[in-house]
């Protein structure tokens, strides 16, 4: 495991970037460590789009942030051909999503035709214009943002485009202490004190081989199963939990299954580790299911929440 410690390293200096959010900043990482596309749920202010940067610039990435709006179209995203009329010939010039790492802002205000160009980049790593499909860097990862409380004006994302994420993140204010923290940290700024930047940071060449190590991790087939077991105890709650019968009108798809292994393997790789234990799979199962999951109308109207599920069927499905 020849990168894992730079790796690590990696995750300590974006906390010293970001006060708290280790949810969040664990999540970042294990999606540049698998591939994997990352849906941040959480209210203005709440470093969303400052934790992605930090990551990008120690990373040594090509990065761009894009807000989506209802008037962007899929050109504004992918690129276009323009047309030379000298030459009567068209050239094609790449649009933001060619970059290494793309922050989505406010991915839900955008419409359904943007969204359907993103959902091709993400699932297929490529992006098609004027019928030729061209590739996306190797790199290439998506986080994308949302605001839960703000609903006007918005398109919510299809399930379909849910489920391409690797993990969802919802974040919430800081505690107290954090914030003095943050507090202290931007007075420091105005009075001319340097922030917590970055060290010397990892290359691309160093993620694309840790990504190579995390799949030499070690998953055993009992914790397969175990995996496996989570998944379509979702699709039938009342199997394991009779009074949650009627909680979900969506389970998982075969998706989470992969996406909790994936995850997994790279959690235990952050830990130093190289194979999993049943705690890292119980670290991400919330990030990889909750999207996948939705609440059948009784339960939303009798307030039933998605994670307080997820917790009990980590408590009650077996290990095997």
């Amino acid at each position: 495991m020849e990168h894992q410690a730079r790796i690590v390293a990696l995750r300590e200096s974006l906390a010293r970037t970001v006060v708290g959010q280790q949810t969040l900043l664990d999540s970042l990482v294990i999606g540049l460590l698998t591939g994997g596309h990352i849906l941040v749920e959480g209210l203005p202010g709440l470093a969303k789009s400052t934790a992605v940067t930090a990551l990008a610039r120690q990373v040594h990435a090509r990065f761009q942030r894009i807000q989506f709006t209802p008037d962007l179209l899929p050109g504004d995203l992918t690129g276009s051909e323009i047309y030379h009329p000298d030459t009567h010939e068209f050239e094609f010039r790449e649009g933001p999503i060619f970059n290494e790492i793309l922050l989505a802002d406010e991915i839900n205000r955008a419409p359904a035709k943007v969204q359907s160009a993103l959902l091709e980049a993400m699932q297929e790593h490529q992006v098609t214009v004027g019928g030729e499909s061209r590739p996306l860097p190797e790199l290439f990862m998506v986080m994308a943002t949302q605001n839960p409380m703000e609903q006007a004006g918005t398109y919510p994302l299809p399930e379909a485009q849910l489920d391409r994420f690797l993990m969802q993140v919802v974040i919430d204010y800081p505690a107290e202490e954090e914030e003095l923290e943050i507090l202290r940290r931007h007075r420091g700024r105005g009075q001319g004190e340097a922030p917590a930047g970055p060290d010397d940071g990892v290359t691309v060449d160093d993620v694309l081989a840790a990504r190579r190590e995390v799949r030499e991790i070690r998953l055993d087939p009992s914790l397969e199963a175990y995996i496996v077991s989570l998944t379509t105890a979702t699709r039938d709650p009342g199997q394991w939990l009779p009074e949650e019968r009627d909680t979900l009108a969506l389970g998982a798809s075969p998706r989470a299954t992969l996406s909790m292994a994936e995850a997994a393997r790279a959690e235990a790789y952050l830990r130093g580790r190289e194979y999993v234990v049943p705690d890292d799979i119980a670290a991400v199962a919330h990030g990889c299911l909750r999207h996948r999951l939705a609440l059948s109308v009784e339960a939303r109207m009798e307030g039933r929440s998605l994670t307080r599920l997820i917790d009990r069927l980590l408590d009650t499905v077996p290990l095997p």
